[in-house]
């Protein structure tokens, strides 16, 4: 293993194990899975063994420049990277163009939809700052060989020089997560021993010294590398006479081919291809069998299904804000049957009969513990997807712009590092952890987007993450209808209720109950 990646390992877990003794909440509910301190990620991005090109590149020297220019142009495993986003991008200008033909669009103020800067990915003055370090083990079941997955989330800044010499930083509305695998089954130790899942849980939880994690300098410096996950701002959109103030996000997936040495355009993990299953007859047939086959019914239950790569897409827009009932999946067709599906424009995927039957059968199986409706599957449909999980509680469309360490003065949007479904999520994550670390098999399963999986702890009780105030809630819970089975969980603490807070049926908030 290289230097540059020895470094990256130690320093992700051990300060992932320290990170439950910073005095911040948001720190305490990340304990032992992410690295989110403001002060601790300043000081690790100032250590070029961190940086993108370092890690890419091993073999440059130390004063080599970060700016994104160079770090394009100079690193050949990130070449297809530029002209894909471009080709996305144009796109989407295309599409915008079509459908509000008398509204203008460009880089820039002055036009009713100002577009994300494209110049910003070829400048000296911009480079990528680290902006956080997520352990993601959780993920686990998809590979056991690599122990899930350890994310270093970077966020693009520009920066620029003052009149009295000075330099001021600004953080853009772009990041890039490096995914890399957290472990490789060839790793091992210092006494040539392999590496076990167990232990890289142990070191993140912070039992036990780091050093002996490292590996064997034989090690393959590429050999954990997984993917490059981007999510731009592409563009902002104020309220008009046609819409909505809105903002736009595109997601794009670059897999790791190890042969080529290249990060390659690929389909984004479960990002449901929609118009094009909806389009053949065919691929509409193949992709309702397979969802509803009681293994894969299961799974998707769970939120630990794999939906194979012929129904998925290679890009995704999400729009935001989103309401409380937004699915990813219809703003001109419907994946179930009553999503819009008017004449001309095709039938459903899924209508409420095929989801009833299978949840049925399921059900007398004992397989479900989430989705028990049909309103659940649509819910879980969704949510399963990065469009759809994007959409939901998250911050415009990120969960983890990191904190602005770089600001002189954090205002108060600058100081929170992650969404309210990141962190809700930590408890179920660090649960996990604590089962690999002790050699037992881990309960993967996940709740909804929209409320985080409890297992039994009372660590989220009365926040906005579980059920406190600004709590996603069942509405039905609320009334004197029957609640919906998939949402009879969601109710709100003592002193709270569930109200409507935007045009949603089943899905409020919990507020202060009113005379």
């Amino acid at each position: 293993m290289n230097r540059a990646l020895r470094i990256l390992v130690a320093a992700a877990v051990f300060f992932g194990g320290v990170v439950s003794l910073l005095a911040a909440e948001n720190a305490q509910l990340a304990r032992g899975t992410a690295i989110t301190d403001p002060d601790l990620l300043s000081e690790l991005d100032q250590h070029d063994a961190l940086t993108i090109s370092r890690l890419l590149w091993p073999e440059r020297t130390a004063n080599f420049p970060l700016t994104t220019d160079l770090m394009f142009s100079w690193l050949s495993q990130l070449k297809e990277i530029p002209p894909a986003i471009d080709a996305e991008i144009d796109r989407y200008v295309a599409r915008q163009r079509a459908a509000y033909p008398t509204e203008t669009i460009g880089v820039g103020e002055g036009f009713d939809v100002q577009l994300f800067d494209r110049a910003n990915l070829k400048s000296r003055d911009t480079r990528f700052v680290l902006a956080g370090i997520v352990n993601r083990m959780d993920r686990a079941y998809l590979s056991e060989d690599s122990c899930g997955e350890i994310r270093l989330i970077y966020r693009l800044a520009r920066f620029e020089t003052k009149p009295d010499g000075g330099r001021t930083a600004t953080r853009l509305p772009m990041t890039l997560n490096l995914v890399m695998k957290a472990r490789d089954a060839r790793q091992t130790d210092g006494n040539g021993k392999p590496i076990t899942c167990a232990e890289v849980a142990r070191r993140w939880l912070g039992n036990g010294a780091w050093q002996g994690l490292i590996g064997s300098s034989s090690y393959p410096y590429d050999a954990m590398l997984d993917r490059i996950e981007t999510n731009i701002q592409i563009s902002v959109a104020a309220k008009s006479a046609l819409h909505d103030f809105r903002s736009d996000y595109l997601l794009k997936v670059f897999k790791y081919d190890a042969a080529s040495k290249t990060f390659e355009e690929s389909t984004l993990e479960n990002q449901i291809d929609r118009d094009r299953i909806l389009a053949d007859n065919d691929l509409r047939r193949d992709f309702r069998d397979w969802l509803l086959a009681p293994d894969h019914l299961r799974d998707f239950d769970r939120g630990t299904v794999l939906i194979p790569e012929k129904f998925l897409a290679k890009a995704a827009v999400v729009p935001t804000p989103a309401g409380l009932d937004a699915s990813a999946l219809q703003p001109e067709f419907g994946m179930m049957q009553g999503e819009g599906n008017g004449e001309g424009q095709g039938e459903p995927v899924f209508t409420d009969s095929d989801v009833v039957g299978a949840l049925k059968q399921a059900a007398a199986r004992g397989d479900m513990q989430n989705v028990r409706s049909v309103a659940g599957f649509q819910r879980r449909l969704n949510d399963v997807t990065c469009a759809g999980c994007h959409q939901t509680r998250g911050i415009g469309g990120f969960h983890f712009p990191g904190v602005d360490w770089l600001a002189d003065k954090p205002s108060n949007s600058t100081i929170v590092p992650a969404s309210p479904h990141f962190l809700g999520d930590q408890v179920r994550r660090r649960d996990i952890l604590t089962a690999i670390a002790a050699g037992e098999r881990p309960d993967f399963s996940r709740g909804f987007a929209s409320r985080p999986q409890t297992r039994g702890s009372n660590e989220l009780a009365g926040t906005e993450y579980q059920d406190g105030w600004g709590a996603h809630c069942s509405l039905e819970n609320a009334g004197s209808g029957s609640a919906d089975r998939s949402f009879t969980s969601w109710s709100c603490a003592k002193g709270l209720t569930c109200q409507a807070a935007a045009a949603s049926r089943r899905i409020g908030m919990c507020f202060i109950k009113t005379r």
